[in-house]
C-alpha cells in the first residue's frame, strides 16, 4: 500500500470529472477516452489523478465503451447542450463540493497542473481555470458542485458555452504563466480531435481488441 493510500486523498472535498462526450466525428467515430497514448487508453491515464482526490466519475451518455474501467459513470442532465451540458452533469452527480473537470481526449495532464488549480480555490470563488492564449480553458478546471443548480436552469432555457456561464460566476482566471511554470510546454491542455493531433501527440486509435493496458 502506498503512502497516499494509507493517508487518504490529498484532497477529500473534490471529485475527478472526466468528460467524455460523444464519439469522435473526425477519428472514426472512435470514443475518445479508448485513444492509446503510450500503450494506455487517456481514460486509463487520466483516472490516475484520481488518487489525488476524494472521488471519480465519468460523463458519458453511451458507458458501453467503457465498461472495462472501474468508475462510476453519470449522464447529461440536460441533454443537447455538448460539453456544457457535461460539466453540469459532473457537477450535478458529485458528492464533493469542489469538482475538478477534465476532457476525455487530453492524455498529458499533470499532477503539478491539478495542484495549481486546487490551491487557488477560495471562499469567494466558484470556478479556478487556466487561461492559454488568451482563451479560457474549460475543460482542465475546478468548479464548486453548487453551480449545478444555476448553471441547469441556464442550459434548460439557453445553449450557453462554457465560457459564457464562466462569465456570470465568481472565477477564477489563472494566467497562462501559472501553467507554465509547472508544464512550459503546456502539455496538460493538449487535446486531440483529428488524426494530425494523433500523430503529434504519438497517439493512436484503439487497439482492435479494444484492451490497451488500464
Amino acid at each position: 500500500m502506498s503512502e497516499r493510500e494509507r493517508s487518504g486523498p490529498e484532497y477529500p472535498d473534490v471529485t475527478l470529472a472526466v468528460i467524455a462526450g460523444g464519439r469522435g466525428d473526425r477519428l472514426g467515430g472512435v470514443a475518445k477516452g479508448l485513444l492509446e497514448v503510450e500503450g494506455r487508453p487517456v481514460l486509463a491515464r487520466l483516472l490516475e489523478l484520481g488518487g489525488l482526490l476524494g472521488d471519480t466519475l465519468l460523463v458519458t451518455n453511451d458507458p458501453a465503451p467503457y465498461a472495462r474501467f472501474p468508475v462510476r459513470t453519470v449522464e447529461d442532465v440536460v441533454r443537447g447542450r455538448g460539453a456544457p451540458g457535461g460539466v453540469h452533469a459532473a457537477l450535478a452527480g458529485a458528492r464533493t463540493e469542489w469538482v475538478l473537470a477534465v476532457a476525455c481526449d487530453m492524455p498529458f495532464v499533470k499532477e503539478e497542473a491539478v495542484r495549481t488549480l486546487l490551491k487557488e480555490r477560495s471562499p469567494d470563488v466558484d470556478a479556478v481555470c487556466f487561461t492559454v492564449g488568451g482563451r479560457v480553458e474549460p475543460l482542465l478546471a475546478v468548479y464548486r458542485s453548487a453551480l449545478a443548480t444555476p448553471w441547469g436552469e441556464r442550459l434548460r432555457t439557453e445553449e450557453p458555452s462554457l465560457r459564457s456561464l464562466l462569465s456570470g460566476c465568481r472565477a477564477k482566471l489563472l494566467p497562462e504563466t501559472s501553467l507554465r511554470a509547472v508544464d512550459e510546454a503546456l502539455h496538460s491542455v493538449a487535446s486531440m480531435n483529428t488524426l494530425e493531433d494523433l500523430k503529434r501527440h504519438g497517439a493512436h486509435l484503439p487497439s482492435p481488441t479494444g484492451r490497451g493496458t488500464g
